[in-house]
């Protein structure tokens, strides 16, 4: 292949920076202005407008017979809207969803989805759809000359840019779309109020948004339920164009039990269910018995909530229920819209009104122009038709004796080619006298209304009048009862979980396995207990159910769990690794519980240890908190509770040497190594060779109590004194057949009686 140099003449060249901020830039204006926002004049969005005209194009009008949602589909994706049927498909489900669509435009017939699942509905092949009498508002003026028309993406159709809707579409039904940098919330509206606003509007333009809030109280959702925001915030985003309020269900009590017989919008009945029965199952609701889902037919939402018993506070309940389900959800509102310039902007409430007035008179206006050069075309062949029907005789004549009588009677009569060609194209049974006195009625029916219609739009004053009569006329016959009442509350509050939980005494259990559980009371022996095969006791501890457990492990990190939280102690426990996320490899080596100021000793193997204060020991995070720094290869002993600032602190070693010296002496921390607690030898603590084994601490007059294995020996407090010494010395050796001690324990001395 010959080397020949790459010839780029004519072809443009562009730095890659320009051609991606353009591209960029074209896709994202693209989606904003032809996909995802909606127009003022008849608030829908391209695919959505599509649906309805083709809809409309094949005549699956209100007083017809349904068809296939498929062939409506695909017209539109054939003729109008070449994207994905699915897409188109969902966007016509969602318009014909009554929970969806405050004033639903199409009319199907089918299962087109449920307030629970509103994705559930049945394919296109299987639905068949018409349009709402609701739709006539958007297109009973479409062939009336009132909006422009653009040719399909083909060219081969035209389509219409945007719907002659009769009233404010975009704040009846609202929308949402999220667009590139930009997105829009509208919520529903009630007909009857957005048009009394639109009347008040026509009447004072220069009316404020108190004033038409006093006709628009607010949104009204198509599911009902109650609007629990204060009118401050209502009033803020009718004015800014953008802000939230927060919606509930509604309910009733109904023989001793809460009925929800409304839910928010867009919120599914089966999830605020199961959030309930999830609560039950965690012990959070411990005075509901149960709750069912009764919805049928009859009764379209039908929640019950059982309580336990009658002295339940069931205000309480559903306070807590709000506080923490989606039987009250917040809505953003952002009224983004392509104002009538074309350009999308955030508009107020009074701004948003005005824009679409304007577009409403500018359609009647285009309405009336065009039937009034109806009238007149009308009219000027109706004064063709009584010329000839004055010279009957005449037009016949001429039509019978000339081969081109068309010219003759123009000039004979002074007719236009229009006027000429009707007399040529009117029947012989036409030329009755009857006919005559037909176009002399017509004639003066049609210049009786060519007068009404100049005037009209001679004069701004009838036009915005004819426009509220209008308005008014389609609100009686559209219109309905707000359905979501506007009351204002307090925010709801969930229910303190503490107060739900009795306080009484618990008694935690770990064993070595890492397997927790809790009993009432402090009477039980953990070693009666039955474990798994391979596990075993490892540590207690006993306090009350409000209380946190603390967990330790090996590497020296502390936990927290609420005692009330953990399994009974009739099973075997579940595992904390299911709950906590310690570091692999670690092994939780003690737990404890007791008051914020109480002192604990920790100590590692390696026979460094100190005092904190358990306070310091709570955290809520899964992966614990590092507390006490254990040299490598050395693992955490139980802690030790320290009673009193004169206790005694027992440490025992691997090689049966036990120490006693006073608690003052080991350092108050809050994380750390600690101090030497017990002088190990550097090249044996290296090795492991010696290492710690127990480590308790002792009330004045208390014992002390030491297993091996399952034996176990108790040592008084006078027989401690041979074991006193200095903090980090060696100690005294033990007795013999008590040197291989596993654990100890301190025990306060007998009340005395």
């Amino acid at each position: 292949m010959d080397n020949q140099e790459l010839n780029f003449e004519g072809v443009e060249k562009q730095p890659l920076k320009s051609f991606t901020e353009k591209a960029y830039l074209d896709y994202s204006m693209y989606v904003i202005l032809d996909r995802a926002l909606p127009a003022l004049g008849d608030g829908l969005k391209p695919v959505q407008r599509r649906i309805i005209y083709a809809m409309s194009e094949l005549g699956l009008a209100a007083a017809n017979k349904h068809k296939k949602s498929a062939r409506t589909v695909g017209d539109v994706i054939g003729k109008y809207h070449p994207h994905g049927d699915t897409a188109c498909y969902e966007a016509m489900v969602l318009m014909a969803q009554p929970f969806a669509y405050r004033y639903p435009i199409v009319d199907g017939q089918g299962n087109w989805g449920s307030q629970d699942d509103p994705k559930s509905f049945a394919a296109m092949r299987y639905t068949e759809s018409k349009l709402t009498k609701y739709a006539d508002v958007l297109l009973g003026e479409l062939a009336h000359g009132t909006v422009d028309w653009q040719p399909n993406f083909d060219g081969s159709l035209d389509e219409p840019m945007i719907l002659p809707s009769r009233l404010p579409n975009l704040l009846l039904n609202g929308t949402q779309g999220i667009a590139v940098g930009m997105a829009t919330d509208i919520p529903p509206h009630n007909l009857r109020e957005v048009a009394a606003a639109c009347i008040h509007l026509l009447e004072d333009p220069e009316a404020t948004t108190a004033a038409l809030m006093k006709h628009i109280k607010g949104p009204d959702l198509p599911t009902g339920g109650e609007i629990i925001s204060p009118r401050a915030d209502i009033k803020e985003f009718y004015e800014k164009g953008v802000g939230a309020f927060k919606a509930r269900a509604v309910y009733e009590i109904e023989d001793g039990n809460i009925v929800v017989t409304a839910f928010p919008y867009q919120v599914s009945g089966s999830k605020v269910t199961e959030q309930i029965a999830e609560q039950i199952r965690a012990k959070k609701l411990p005075m509901i018995e149960d709750v069912r889902d009764e919805s049928d037919h009859e009764n379209a939402t039908r929640l019950v909530i059982i309580p336990r018993s009658n002295r339940v506070d069931l205000v309480e309940v559903m306070n807590h229920l709000f506080a923490t389900t989606d039987l009250e959800r917040g809505y953003r509102v952002n009224l983004n819209i392509i104002g009538l310039d074309g350009r999308p902007r955030v508009m107020g409430l009074r701004d948003l009104l005005s824009g679409w007035l304007e577009f409403r008179i500018t359609t009647v206006t285009r309405r009336l122009q065009h039937r009034l050069d109806k009238v007149r075309k009308r009219l000027h062949i109706l004064e063709g038709l009584m010329i000839a029907y004055l010279n009957l005789d005449e037009v016949i004549r001429i039509i019978r004796r000339e081969d081109e009588p068309k010219p003759v009677l123009m000039k004979r009569f002074k007719l236009s080619d229009e006027q000429a060609e009707e007399i040529l194209n009117t029947r012989l049974r036409h030329l009755a006298k009857l006919e005559e006195m037909k176009i002399r009625e017509e004639r003066k029916e049609l210049e009786a209304e060519a007068e009404n219609l100049e005037g009209t739009l001679a004069s701004k004053a009838k036009l915005k009048k004819l426009v509220a009569k209008e308005i008014e006329a389609d609100a009686q016959k559209h219109g309905d009862a707000r359905r979501t009442k506007i009351v204002e509350r307090e925010a709801a509050v969930a229910i303190d979980e503490t107060s739900l939980i009795a306080k009484e005494p618990v008694t935690v259990v770990l064993s070595t396995g890492g397997f927790v559980r809790q009993a009432k009371g402090h009477e039980i022996d953990p070693r009666s207990l039955s474990y798994k095969g391979g596990d075993a006791f490892q540590s207690v501890a006993r306090g009350q159910s409000l209380q946190q457990a603390i967990f330790v492990d090996s590497t020296g990190r502390t936990y927290s769990l609420p005692a009330h939280s953990l399994p009974s102690a009739r099973g075997n426990g579940e595992p904390l690794s299911g709950r906590l996320n310690p570091p692999d490899g670690a092994k939780f080596a003690g737990v404890i519980m007791g008051e914020p100021e109480d002192l604990w000793l920790l100590a590692s193997d390696a026979g460094y240890g100190f005092t904190v204060r358990l306070k310091e020991l709570i955290t809520d995070r899964r992966a614990g908190k590092t507390v006490l720094n254990v040299p490598e290869n050395s693992h955490v002993l139980p802690p030790a509770l320290v009673p009193s600032a004169d206790s005694l602190v027992l440490v025992v070693n691997s090689e049966g040497k036990m120490l006693a010296f006073k608690v003052s002496d080991v350092p108050e921390m809050p994380k750390g190594k600690g101090n030497k607690l017990f002088d190990i030898p550097s090249k044996k603590a290296a090795s492991r060779d010696e290492v710690l084994t127990a480590v308790a601490v002792v009330p004045p007059n208390g014992t002390l109590v030491l297993w091996s294995g399952d034996k176990q020996k108790t040592l008084t407090w006078a027989e401690l004194k041979e074991f006193k010494g200095e903090r980090a010395q060696r100690g005294a050796v033990l007795p013999r057949g008590w040197r291989q001690i596993d654990r100890a324990e301190g025990f306060s001395p007998p009340p005395k009686a």
